[in-house]
């Protein structure tokens, strides 16, 4: 689809990073990320799914490495166009769930708010593909109020997560305004927001942005990161000045073929990310998003690769393997089972004599 420019308003401390994000393939070509004679055919995938690569994550690409792990996340490739009969549109079955515009209420004491559907970077492999980029709806005045009120009015509702999009990408105003009205809800116990931003555009988390992050409920702020290299002196900067403002920090991994799919890779992310004060928390299956197959594993090749960290990595260090099941149905945890007909399977492989129905 063609999109239109983002619009925007005071996003950012600082102001000038955005000027340089790269948005096209002619600014793809200029930096060596793509070669020019690859320009036409990933013209026809930036038609159809948006892209930006940040200035922070163009600077660890290496652009000499046809495998590199960062550029595989963010260069778009001719393979996307190509969808295969098991991909959906709306992978997870958000529509399905969507009592309000902006709203998932897929469990009974959470819901998503969806406040706009713009983000720094557009992942390759990304769930909401189909929904996100430049242009992508932000909730008018009206339909913020409506999701808003559709919470207010249901006492079961105990934890709002921010999502999108990227909620960090709203004004540091408008997104103060969103937490205060959820924060004055009294059934709501707790607020998340789940980002990209301290990673890939670290230079948004500001003093106006921290100051209104700061909150009297519990916020959490799950920050999605798929490889060591990605975080950069400057993304942990950003997420101690979280901590500092008050949020406690979760981190979200999606198991992505060519990027982490290798135990020492993810043992080295889960390590750098508990070194920060980064909880690991969940590793995310990939999901049947269009154009995405070749970032999938099978299931049991992500078990196998949890199970060899088992041994290897303290239990502050491992996240909840996890898949979305496809159409809506919610999110299981799928791995590794070391309980076994005749016993239980230590790290090792070696199977023990235990009693169990």
């Amino acid at each position: 689809m063609n999109r239109p420019a983002l619009r925007t308003d005071d996003t950012r401390d600082s102001t000038n990073a955005q000027e340089f994000t790269l948005r096209g393939v002619p600014a793809m070509v200029a930096a060596g990320l793509i070669r020019p004679e690859q320009a036409a055919g990933i013209e026809a995938v930036t038609r159809r799914y948006a892209m930006a690569i940040t200035p922070d994550m163009a600077r660890i690409i290496d652009a000499g490495d046809p495998l590199d792990p960062i550029a595989r996340q963010f260069v778009p490739t001719e393979a996307e166009l190509v969808t295969t009969q098991d991909e959906l549109a709306d992978p997870i079955g958000d529509t399905a769930h969507a009592p309000v515009k902006g709203i998932v209420h897929r469990y009974p004491d959470r819901v998503l708010l969806k406040a706009l559907h713009a983000c720094p970077v557009y992942c390759r492999f990304c769930f909401r593909r189909e929904q996100v980029g430049p242009g992508g709806e932000t909730l008018s005045d009206a339909e913020l109020e409506a999701a808003i009120g559709y919470i207010r009015d249901r006492p079961a509702i105990w934890e709002v997560i921010l999502t999108g999009g990227d909620p960090l990408m709203l004004s540091p105003r408008r997104l103060g305004a969103i937490l205060d009205r959820l924060e004055a809800i009294p059934h709501v116990a707790t607020l998340r927001i789940h980002s990209r931003v301290p990673v890939v555009e670290p230079s948004r988390i500001g003093p106006a942005l921290l100051a209104v992050l700061t909150r009297q409920k519990p916020l959490w702020i799950a920050i999605h990161s798929n490889h060591p290299r990605e975080l950069t002196e400057a993304a942990r900067a950003a997420c101690r000045s979280l901590i500092r403002a008050g949020a406690t920090l979760l981190g979200q991994t999606v198991l992505l073929r060519g990027v982490n799919d290798d135990a020492a890779v993810l043992e080295a992310l889960f390590r750098a990310m508990v070194a920060e004060r980064i909880k690991p928390y969940y590793l995310h299956h990939p999901d049947l998003a269009p154009g995405t197959a070749g970032f999938r594993l099978s299931i049991d090749e992500g078990r196998a690769i949890m199970r060899s960290l088992r041994g290897r990595l303290s239990g502050l260090a491992q996240p909840t393997y996890v898949l979305d099941i496809p159409g809506g149905a919610g999110k299981v945890p799928i791995g590794p089972n070391m309980v076994e007909p005749g016993g239980v399977r230590d790290s090792a492989g070696r199977l023990h004599p235990y009693e169990h129905d």
